[in-house]
């Protein structure tokens, strides 16, 4: 009993060890996220001289995410979660040091590129949020996970303030000055990746499965101890009835494409679905509303016109900063509330709460878009509601699923989100030109009413199987 009382500190130990690594990466991480998305859509007009290339930079940005999503959710799988979340944000590093070229170049073929690998990274800061889970007891798990998601907002919210400090970089480097923020995302992005490079050890996916592994109690064995630096420890009590079943790192290795086994899982259950389908939908309403919130921003302020060959400066661009910066507090700097109204309410009744605010976001932005003011604060609603079912969905979606299939579920799920997110970003650009703002934001409402809708049903269903 003692041993195995060691051994469980220990993991509490590392668990919170890992939140706290994973947050602090997010802080940095956060900043290249942040500046692409606030003046992407301006650039990606000036550069290309098209207003129809507006949502080009949130699309590729998406797509990226969504293409890299299955490839590291394989390599967590295969070799640790420390090992996706660096190659990860390699390569976002990778896509800011692009989009400084393409400022200096002129090339919007480089601006694409350096937005595919923001788009990466992105992915790779989403699938840190699963792993704040792989070691945390199933009360706690709304909480560990809404922790790593609220750490991205001190550098997603700074990221889109840096656009003035970020010209005098530019300017004191002896680049354009929109270039400069760029550098200074570059500078986060370098920070996160070693820090998780260094300090992400014992891996918290591995040790996950060398506890399951295991069996009863989840101690780990002395040569697997010896591995990831955990005190070993004597199995103390069976395993509960309904517990997943498991799997060990070189069968999960062994067994079929991540794709293929986590759609059949998902398929296999229905809170997976829910959850999954949350999360998708959720992300595609807020990257549409929020990829075309500068550009309306632009025109709100200096009046309707083309802009192609223009980009925004001084008034305008702190009034699309700022209200960017809103939108993303409302995304990351309420999760810890939404984290336990996820443990406490429960989990498909938070993500009945984060669809009500997508609504509610979209009404007052759209009815509200003759207004800045009004503009902004259905952003940080939109936030909120991207918040609320983002966490709540990743949450059902890490417990609907056993041991087995769990990595490559999620990486199905942040592929699906990522593309409902590109889908969003491109035709978000073709609803504005033809149904306006308002347009736009009522198909997000008609959205998000048909997922509050499902997930009421799920409830409903689940209810009366239980009383049953």
């Amino acid at each position: 009993m003692a041993r195995t009382l060691v051994m469980e500190q220990d993991v509490r130990h590392v668990q919170r060890r890992t939140v706290v690594l994973l947050s602090v990466a997010q802080v940095f991480s956060g900043l290249g996220t942040g500046s692409t998305v606030s003046i992407g859509s301006i650039l990606a007009v000036e550069l290309s001289g098209s207003s129809a290339w507006a949502g080009a930079v949130a699309t590729v940005m998406t797509l990226g995410a969504a293409a890299a999503a299955l490839p590291l959710a394989s390599l967590a799988e295969r070799r640790g979660r420390r090992a996706g979340q660096v190659a990860g944000l390699s390569a976002a590093l990778a896509g800011a040091v692009l989009m400084v070229l393409a400022v200096v170049s002129g090339l919007f073929v480089l601006l694409l590129l350096g937005s595919a690998g923001i788009g990466v990274g992105t992915a790779a800061s989403l699938q840190a949020r699963f792993a704040a889970v792989d070691l945390a007891p199933a009360e706690h798990r709304g909480r560990a996970l809404s922790t790593v998601v609220w750490a991205v907002t001190v550098g997603a919210v700074a990221g889109p303030n840096l656009i003035q400090p970020g010209t005098a970089v530019g300017a004191a480097l002896g680049l354009p000055p929109v270039a400069g923020p760029f550098v200074i995302s570059g500078a986060g992005l370098l920070i996160a990746t070693v820090i998780l490079f260094a300090g992400l050890r014992p891996d918290p996916l591995l040790l996950a499965r060398q506890r399951a592994a295991a069996g009863p109690g989840g101690a780990v064995p002395p040569s697997a101890a010896a591995r990831t630096g955990v005190a070993a420890a004597a199995p103390s009590q069976a395993p509960p009835m309904d517990a997943p079943p498991t799997v060990s790192a070189a069968a999960a290795a062994a067994s079929p494409g991540s794709l293929s086994r986590g759609l059949r899982a998902i398929r296999g259950s229905r809170t997976a679905l829910l959850a999954v389908t949350g999360v998708v939908a959720a992300h595609a309403v807020m990257v549409g509303v929020m990829s075309m919130t500068p550009l309306h921003l632009q025109h709100l302020v200096e009046g309707p016109g083309p802009h192609a060959g223009h980009v925004a400066e001084g008034d305008v661009l702190v009034i699309i900063g700022f209200t960017i910066s809103l939108h993303i507090a409302g995304m990351f700097a309420l999760s810890p509330v939404m984290g336990w109204l996820t443990d406490r309410a429960g989990r498909m009744e938070t993500i009945m709460i984060g669809f009500m605010l997508l609504i509610a976001a979209v009404a007052v932005a759209g009815f509200g878009q003759s207004s800045t003011a009004a503009v902004a604060t259905g952003l940080v609603l939109l936030g909120m509601g991207w918040s609320a079912a983002t966490i709540s969905g990743s949450t059902l979606l890490a417990e609907s699923v056993g041991q087995e299939a769990r990595v490559a579920v999620q990486g199905v799920s942040d592929m699906l989100m990522g593309a409902a997110g590109a889908l969003g970003g491109a035709v978000s650009g073709l609803v504005l030109g033809v149904a306006g703002y308002l347009g736009l934001n009522l198909l997000g409402g008609t959205i998000g009413a048909a997922v509050l809708a499902a997930a009421v049903a799920t409830r409903l269903s689940h209810r009366r199987s239980a009383a049953a």
